[in-house]
């Protein structure tokens, strides 16, 4: 029975998802409006928080090569291209056995 919690769970969120009845005019936006609209994600973002009538994502667009453009902007160009952790190693640690005084 908990096996089947989680299928359930993914059943009732998939049951909210719909796709748009209106049929996307020629002019909508394309991969490279997804491209821009991925790379300023971040401050569209916070934007969103304060003003309803901004978002993040264009709604109606052109379909997959909208979605893939919003991928490159966010993933390559944008927040996800950042390298944020940088390791130096400055000391090594000595790993070889030592013998113990006295045996």
């Amino acid at each position: 029975m908990r096996r089947l919690l989680p299928l359930a769970a993914i059943l009732a969120l998939a049951a909210c998802a719909r796709q748009a009845d209106t049929a996307v005019a020629a002019t909508a936006p394309g991969f490279l409006w997804g491209v821009w609209h991925g790379f300023i994600f971040p401050v569209a973002w916070v934007v969103s928080l304060f003003d309803s009538d901004a978002a993040v994502y264009a709604v109606p667009n052109n379909g997959g090569w909208y979605d893939f453009g919003y991928f490159v902007g966010i993933v390559f160009i944008g927040v996800g291209a950042r390298k944020t952790r940088t390791v130096y190693r400055d000391n090594v640690i000595d790993v070889r056995a030592k013998p113990i005084p006295g045996e």
